[in-house]
């Protein structure tokens, strides 16, 4: 698990005007924000950092930067801590691992059960059947 400050030097922010509401107040400042965070040149080890990049293909540009766009907010100094916060996330949910799905086979109580009820059911369509 990484904190902001494991990775704040290796983050680069560009701001630029946000869209949707707002009003006029849109138009003036620069609000919207977006982060790159250097995948290459983190502390991340090899492994975390292929990991990410397979995770997140659809995120990092071609320079190997990972993009985080964030327009929240009317305040450029909230969005860039949400897109700080957005890319904790993205990158601890990255390097978590999934557990291995062990498979199971069904009980020989439930089979039976199942069985059951199919008998069951094709009992009943044969009573609603007309007989000639």
């Amino acid at each position: 698990m990484y904190n902001i400050d494991d990775l704040k030097p290796f983050i680069h922010y560009k701001t630029s005007r946000s869209g949707g509401s707002g009003g006029q107040h849109v138009n003036k400042v620069a609000t919207k924000v977006e982060l790159l965070f250097d995948i290459s040149a983190s502390t991340l080890n090899e492994q975390e950092k292929q990991l990410v990049k397979t995770r997140l293909t659809k995120r990092i540009q071609r320079d190997g930067a990972l993009q985080i766009i964030c327009q929240q907010d009317r305040s450029q100094l909230k969005n860039k801590e949400l897109a700080q916060q957005k890319l904790l996330s993205l990158i601890n949910q990255a390097l978590k691992i999934p557990k291995i799905r062990r498979k199971t086979k069904p009980s020989k109580k439930s089979n039976e059960k199942r069985l059951a009820d199919k008998r069951h059911q094709a009992l009943l369509k044969i009573g609603r059947s007309v007989s000639e």
